[in-house]
């Protein structure tokens, strides 16, 4: 049988051979740990985890070679669960080796799509460290979106002391390299077996992560992008701003349209002024000389809804208010603009950012104009501007997840 612990105390348990520990008090605090008002209506607790670890014949065999890694294709040993219950609160938390789910075929998550995620990595730096990047921002922005999705909240800093927990078991998982890193896959459910649209009543919390590759294998490709008002990902007083599942399954349509048409991503409009809001499940940049014949880092702002506040994207801007060497500006801009930028050869750089890639490269625009019923093609020199402006952005922020720069704040060492 797996050994059960009744809680973790990390600074004395052996991860390398694992030992059983002895049962402590259920509202014991580890020692260093803050003492909080213990409330499982509001919270689960880190000080409650449960830990069951694996046995020989469930620990899988670990990727040798980092750079043929494909994203979420492969998976950790370990994953995080907690349930919640709306008259009782938050049970315990564990973390217990990967396994299937049994959920009821009425779980509200599969009716209403009562469900959010968030996206985050662990790297292993060139200190041989493991570290994740700003995971402060992925908590607060999956809690907003669990109060926006009517699911229960819980604590941010006991969610990272778990989900550390559960990086120090799969830490061989963390690859041996400065350009993979480990995904993780928090997750929030609704499961209640009630049909009928409304609150949930029961819900799950869960974690897995995986090894995943570079997202440029042959370094970087700048992409062809669909850009087509007829299909809006997102409007005012909806959840664009909300990283819930509900906003990517009708967008996989579109990127197979995107595709047939030799596209990669989809540039995606919004309104009569075709205003850019994201690219792909990515934010958008743009790098320019404005009217005004200001050099400008520009892009949509978050006022409207219409975008996810990505944490790549409010690293960029802070980066590039910090360097100081243009200026730096989140307003919305529309086609119009960008064509006639293009045109006045104002326009040098264009990329997404996300926390799959950093940046992703634009080098094409197909235009779908709505005046003429015709696609133009828009082509934009990212990969030949002499600014390097995306790449400066890249190098940095891959610096600082490999510990090669450190940047206060930014990473949390497991």
């Amino acid at each position: 049988m797996p050994a059960i612990l009744s809680r973790v105390a990390p600074r004395t348990f052996n991860f390398v051979a694992p030992r059983l520990m002895a049962t402590a008090a259920r509202f014991e605090t580890i020692p260093g740990e803050d003492v909080k008002e213990y409330d499982p209506k509001k919270t689960f607790y880190h000080r409650d985890l449960e830990i069951e670890l694996a046995t020989p014949d469930q620990l899988k065999t670990k990727p040798l070679d980092p750079t043929k890694l494909k994203f979420g294709h492969s998976y950790a040993d370990y994953m995080m669960s907690c349930d919640w219950q709306q008259n009782k609160g938050w049970a315990q938390p564990k973390i217990e080796p990967i396994t299937e789910f049994k959920i009821h075929p009425g779980a509200k998550v599969l009716h209403y799509a009562s469900e959010l995620f968030e996206g985050m990595k662990a790297y292993r730096g060139v200190d041989n460290k493991i570290r994740m990047f700003r995971p402060e921002m992925n908590m607060a922005r999956m809690k907003r979106t669990a109060l926006r999705a009517a699911l229960p909240d819980f604590d941010s800093e006991e969610m990272i002391n778990i989900i550390c927990e559960v990086l120090r078991l799969d830490q061989e998982w963390v690859p041996y390299s400065d350009v993979s890193s480990l995904y993780i896959r928090p997750t929030l459910i609704g499961t209640d077996p009630t049909l009928g649209v409304g609150t949930a009543t029961e819900a799950k919390i869960f974690v897995i992560t995986g090894p995943v590759g570079a997202y440029y294998s042959t370094g970087f490709q700048p992409v062809s992008l669909l850009a087509d008002s007829r299909y809006i990902r997102a409007f005012p007083g909806g959840v664009g701003a909300y990283k819930m599942g509900c906003n990517y399954a009708p967008t996989i349509w579109v990127g197979k349209e995107a595709a047939s048409k030799n596209c990669q991503q989809v540039l995606w409009l919004y309104g009569e002024n075709e205003d850019l809001t994201e690219v792909g499940t990515m934010n958008i940049f743009l790098f320019w000389k404005n009217e005004e014949g200001d050099m400008e880092l520009i892009t949509p702002p978050l006022s409207r809804g219409l975008i996810l506040p990505g944490v790549t994207r409010d690293s960029l801007l802070q980066l590039g208010r910090e360097w100081g060497e243009y200026k730096v500006t989140e307003r919305s801009l529309n086609m119009q603009e960008v064509k006639k930028a293009l045109s006045e050869k104002r326009l040098f750089e264009m990329f997404g950012a996300g926390t799959a890639c950093v940046v992703s490269p634009v080098g094409k625009i197909l235009y779908h104009n709505k005046v003429t019923d015709e696609y133009e093609e828009l082509m934009i020199p990212t990969m030949s501007s002499k600014y390097g402006v995306m790449k400066k952005f890249y190098n940095t922020i891959n610096d600082i997840q490999y510990g090669r720069i450190i940047k206060d704040g930014w990473m949390r060492d497991i």
